[in-house]
């Protein structure tokens, strides 16, 4: 076989990693070149290996996928990257599409799929499901939150009061209430707990 695809493969899940990979050497014209268990291993061994394509979960160790992908497009800008996650929240797919990932695919799905997205992405395609599509077009057509206003609703979804964000910003009370106010209008919510129900679908903010 000449010249298979050269596939770096970055997964924190040591069974979902190994599925992978020996889904990968199955395939005749593709070989695994290297296998990452956190995103600063993964900027390493692309470094190291500079595969065709690289398939990154988002969830990583001692650094997300997307500060990975950031990180590895900004010094090889022609990086093929293919996010394989779990998460569909918009802001996920929106970040990842952002870093420069050519593909954003979900782990249900098949084995077919996922070579099918390999090859379109090595030929210089983008491959994203129309789910994963709609998804992100809906994310588009929404306001942004400030960095203000997202550093105020990741501490809602840790369950801050007011007052505590006030006192973990430097910030008073009065303009927390401010900041509230018009993330609630930004996501569609009334309240708070939808706030932060809202921001976990979407992922907007994630639990540690």
């Amino acid at each position: 076989m000449t010249n298979p695809v050269r596939i770096l493969v970055v997964e924190d899940h040591h069974v979902v990693r190994q599925g992978l990979v020996a889904l990968i050497k199955t395939v005749e014209d593709m070989r695994v070149v290297g296998e990452a268990c956190d995103g600063r291993q993964a900027v390493e061994l692309f470094r190291q290996h500079q595969p065709d394509i690289t398939i990154m979960d988002l969830r990583l160790p001692k650094m997300t996928g997307v500060e990975a992908i950031t990180e590895i497009r900004h010094d090889f800008p022609a990086a093929r990257i293919i996010v394989l996650t779990t998460y569909d929240g918009d802001e996920d797919i929106y970040r990842a599409l952002q870093a420069g990932a050519r593909g954003y695919l979900l782990k249900d799905m098949s084995g077919d799929d996922l070579m099918d997205a390999i090859r379109t992405v090595h030929a210089g395609r983008s491959r994203i499901p129309p789910a994963v599509a709609q998804r992100l077009a809906d994310r588009l057509g929404g306001p942004d939150l400030t960095t203000r206003e997202l550093e105020v609703l990741k501490l809602i979804v840790s369950g801050k009061s007011n007052k505590e964000i006030g006192r973990d910003l430097f910030i008073s009370e009065a303009t927390v209430k401010t900041h509230i106010n018009s993330l609630l209008s930004k996501l569609g919510v009334s309240d708070r707990t939808q706030a932060a129900t809202t921001a976990l679908q979407r992922g907007i903010v994630h639990l540690n």
